[in-house]
């Protein structure tokens, strides 16, 4: 596994040739709710003046650029690891679980997959790139960022309607102090995340 440490602005693409996907995950350091991931294609020399990693956007613009970014990728897939699967693999197992879901949703099949991070198991023999911080690198995961973080973030909004004693509807699962007081005080979040109406 090779790991590429590499710098802003934005690129449209590793190679220059291949189909790539870009792929990231979001929920990894939640206390609630699943972990979900997206795969995205975007076309060879794609670019985009606001498009970057969605920890560095404003939450007003989630949504919006998800809309935009499935307007304008080759192809994008969204899947997710629910909690029960979290307990039973661990949340990295899980995380890798939902990853490759929506790699194998994606048609055709990527020849190149960018990931973000440090860590991957292989898919279907799909040559990979780990990069450090790649969703602020490539445009492909910055998007696959985005496009996961609106999906949880609306999942856990939806959530909240049934379970509004956590909070969900501000934290969508994240380690807030209040957060944390509402599952001391009212027991562990059922197991959800697999029920989003579209």
């Amino acid at each position: 596994m090779k790991i590429q440490t590499l710098t802003s602005p934005l690129r449209s693409s590793f190679s220059g040739q291949y189909r790539e996907a870009g792929i990231d995950e979001v929920g990894r350091g939640c206390l609630a709710g699943p972990v979900v991931a997206a795969a995205v294609v975007l076309p060879l020399h794609f670019t985009h003046p606001v498009l970057r990693d969605s920890k560095k956007l404003a939450l007003s613009q989630h949504q919006s650029l998800a809309e935009e970014i499935k307007t304008l990728a080759l192809d994008w897939t969204i899947a997710l690891a629910s909690v029960a699967e979290i307990a039973r693999y661990n949340i990295a197992g899980a995380s890798m679980l939902a990853m490759h879901r929506a790699l194998a949703a994606l048609h055709p099949a990527p020849e190149l997959i960018l990931v973000d991070g440090n860590r991957f198991v292989p898919f279907s023999f799909v040559p990979h790139r780990c990069i450090v911080k790649g969703d602020n690198t490539f445009f492909s995961i910055a998007a696959a960022s985005v496009l996961a973080k609106a999906y949880r973030d609306r999942l856990m909004r939806q959530l909240h309607r049934a379970f509004p004693q956590y909070g969900w509807n501000n934290n969508v699962g994240y380690p807030t102090s209040a957060h944390r007081e509402a599952l001391k005080a009212l027991a562990l979040a059922p197991g959800t995340g697999e029920d989003l109406k579209e």
